[in-house]
């Protein structure tokens, strides 16, 4: 698995069903992810309350939330389908479902884009997401570590990792997590429906909740603010195309 990955994230065109040529974007000094400017969010309250106007693409970005983290998604859309413009891979490591090719294309994603990684252990977890983060071929990396207990060390050479590149870096952990100590730039928890509590950011405001308001909602679009009910929801069924590897 260690193999595949490194392939192909490295590579400069992959096989998705036809042969696509990949085109890495390369930021401009004067672009929105350079320095400490932020990606916006989608959301004015939130960008409003980060220290970098938006999600911080320096520096990893913690989600803590009951259901490893599946009705949260919506938090990240917007973002998404801006870094879809760039060509690069999205990267979704050990996600508990696989993602809904249909919904993200509703969403303007495209989803020739998105590399599922599956890891068989935790160790290759642990690798397959440093080495996610430290790929320039990477616009964004989903990491969903679950309940297990992690090292400070360990946390932090992903933090280093995120810290070195120019993509969005979230990390999925359960709401216990809150109670251990965290090297991410953000730290963030899903604590009710369409309210993010800001758990501690670096040189911004800590320990405030912030409303997402619906009216800055993508209309007549899904939005993955809850948890599937059916088949049909939001994560993918059986024999969707969608980039993978194991």
């Amino acid at each position: 698995m260690n193999e595949v990955l490194e392939q192909i994230t490295r590579r400069g065109d992959t096989w998705r069903g036809r042969r696509t040529r990949f085109h890495y974007h390369e930021p401009s000094a004067n672009s929105g992810h350079h320095g400490r400017s932020g990606l916006a969010t989608g959301y004015s309250t939130l960008d409003a309350q980060l220290d970098q106007g938006g999600w911080p693409l320096d520096g990893a970005i913690e989600l803590l939330s009951d259901g490893n983290g599946l009705g949260s998604m919506g938090l990240f859309l917007p973002a998404m389908e801006k870094l879809s413009e760039q060509g690069r891979w999205q990267a979704f490591i050990a996600p508990p479902y696989i993602p809904y090719a249909p919904l993200l294309a509703a969403r303007g994603i495209d989803t020739r884009q998105v590399l599922l990684v599956h890891p068989q252990n935790r160790q290759d977890l642990l690798w397959s997401t440093e080495q996610a983060l430290r790929s320039s071929t990477c616009s964004a990396v989903f990491s969903w570590l679950g309940g297990g207990n992690y090292r400070y060390g360990e946390l932090r050479k992903l933090q280093l990792a995120a810290a070195g590149g120019d993509r969005l870096a979230v990390l999925f952990r359960p709401n216990q997590a809150a109670a251990s100590h965290s090297p991410a730039s953000l730290r963030l928890q899903m604590r009710e429906y369409r309210r993010v509590h800001i758990i501690k950011q670096r040189g911004g405001n800590q320990d405030i909740d912030v409303d997402l308001p619906q009216a800055e909602d993508v209309p007549g679009q899904p939005q993955l603010w809850e948890l599937p009910t059916g088949p049909a929801a939001a994560w993918q069924r059986p024999g969707e195309n969608l980039a993978a590897t194991r």
